[in-house]
């Protein structure tokens, strides 16, 4: 595999920083250089998360310049409109179907853009993209902090990778009660992408 490159990009709360870190450290157990930066934000407080991950031969910085991810990965369909400029010209967009509306949409001072509106701000960077209901399929499972796990699977089976890797870091990375949610939480991505 070349080098690779991942934004991924979120509110805080939806586990951004978790499926970052599945990331890095997969990119580790596969053999390459990783590297990895973080900017939270208020991301306590419901605001932007935003990691970049890179693997590699070698890889020299952690921060990957405006237009020249291979993949971002938005856990937030109006987080994905804000990022997507970060997209290399032919790159792809994974896309949770989902909506956290901001303060200044619930005050009335703005309006939470329709999905044809969204859907026309990736095509002007890619037709390569990818939606996938992360929190309802989470929901379904019986918890909502699965959608996280739920893209990462869906991610793996765009990337035409096999299960096993993924698995063993989300095992060790998610507390023992939790395993068995997770590892459904991430074969339901892989069902999901088409």
């Amino acid at each position: 595999m070349k080098n690779m490159r991942f934004l991924l990009v979120g509110v805080g709360g939806q586990g951004t920083i978790l499926a970052s870190n599945v990331l890095a450290e997969l990119g580790i157990s596969l053999g390459y250089d990783v590297k990895k930066a973080e900017v939270h934000g208020m991301s306590q407080r419901g605001g932007s998360v935003v990691s970049h991950v890179s693997w590699g031969e070698k890889v020299y910085s952690p921060v990957i310049p405006d237009g020249e991810a291979d993949i971002l990965i938005a856990f937030e369909k109006l987080e994905a409109i804000r990022f997507v400029g970060g997209v290399r010209e032919k790159g792809m967009v994974l896309v949770n179907d989902y909506e956290i509306t901001p303060l200044s949409v619930s005050s009335g001072m703005d309006v939470y853009p329709a999905n044809e509106k969204i859907k026309a701000s990736f095509k002007l960077v890619t037709d390569k993209v990818y939606w996938v209901r992360g929190v309802e399929i989470a929901k379904e499972l019986g918890n909502i902090k699965a959608a996280n796990v739920v893209l990462l699977g869906a991610l793996s089976k765009i990337l035409e990778m096999e299960s096993d890797p993924w698995l063993k870091v989300i095992e060790a990375r998610v507390p023992p009660k939790f395993v068995e949610l997770n590892r459904e939480a991430f074969q339901a991505g892989r069902q999901a992408v088409k």
